[in-house]
């Protein structure tokens, strides 16, 4: 009686190797790395198609009045010129509509950051009655257009007699409701034990608002600044109702009625305009980037 000894398979070497765990780990690293680069080539795209009206811009403010409206356009200009800046400098008072700007827009920054920290503040941390209320009317006014408190602003300041006047520029805009969200939403995540022990050691409200708050605020502080700086710099129409006088214009409002004649639009001072208008705007966010990254992060604003 023989013994058959049971038949054993075999299998090949190549169909271990292609389903070991091994090379299913060398293949997903290439998926992924076709996925990440068609997500580079689009947001390559996006960033492009992003930084071509820019690029036109600064090229087209140093290019003649002829050469801008010639067909098909030229992208390089073929004589550089600084007449279209010159313009600004010498012809019309740009000092006057820039100080005005840089003015409103200063005075609204910090009077927003501290007045909405305080808002945000009190509904954050503190209790009171109605609240709730109080919160809830602040939602609301973020879903109401500005074009709808407009002709009553302009009424209100109207007879104040505040036309033509710093405080009708800056005042209708200060602890706007989205800054007062931002800000209690920011100031919310901040631990109670740490303001219970400042309480304890006997600090006022005051003091803890401005030495413990204001000091762990400045991600939501700094993304606040750039919204209001970014509104306030380029602001057109309401400047353009309330400053009646010239000495008065910012410069949205210069550049807009100096850049078009009688018959014409010269599109050079136009363009050498939103470069004097544009450039401080992107300054500002590059130098705070890191913090307006932040503090949209942390307050969850999309």
């Amino acid at each position: 009686m023989t013994v058959t000894d049971a038949p054993t398979t075999r299998t090949s070497p190549s169909r271990t190797a292609s389903s070991s765990p091994a090379s299913r780990r060398t293949r997903r690293p290439r998926r992924g790395l076709g996925a990440r680069a068609v997500v580079y080539a689009l947001l390559t795209g996006a960033v492009v198609v992003t930084l071509v009206p820019f690029v036109w811009m600064y090229l087209g403010s140093v290019k003649t009045q002829q050469e801008l409206l010639r067909r098909p356009p030229t992208w390089w200009p073929e004589t550089f010129t600084w007449e279209n800046f010159t313009a600004w400098f010498g012809r019309l008072d740009i000092a006057t509509y820039f100080v005005n700007s840089v003015v409103v827009a200063l005075f609204t920054v910090l009077g927003t950051l501290l007045f909405c920290s305080m808002v945000g503040y009190a509904l954050a941390k503190l209790e009171f009655a109605g609240k709730r209320i109080v919160f809830a009317l602040v939602l609301v006014t973020l879903m109401v257009p500005g074009v709808v408190t407009f002709v009553p602003l302009f009424v209100v300041v109207s007879k104040l007699g505040l036309v033509s006047t710093y405080a009708a520029l800056i005042l209708p805009f200060l602890a706007g409701p989205l800054g007062v969200f931002l800000m209690r939403q920011f100031i919310q995540e901040i631990p109670d034990a740490l303001l219970e022990a400042a309480r304890i050691d006997g600090a006022s409200e005051v003091r803890i608002f401005a030495g413990i708050i204001m000091p762990l605020c400045g991600p939501a502080l700094a993304t606040l600044a750039i919204l209001t700086f970014l509104g306030s710099w380029n602001n057109f129409l309401w400047p353009l109702v309330v400053a009646q006088s010239e000495d008065m214009y910012t410069l949205p409002v210069a550049l807009s009625l100096y850049s078009v004649g009688q018959n014409s639009t010269n599109y050079g001072v136009l363009l050498a305009g939103s470069v004097l208008v544009i450039t401080p705007v992107l300054l500002l966010f590059v130098a705070l980037q890191r913090y307006f990254t932040q503090g949209i992060a942390v307050t969850g604003i999309k």
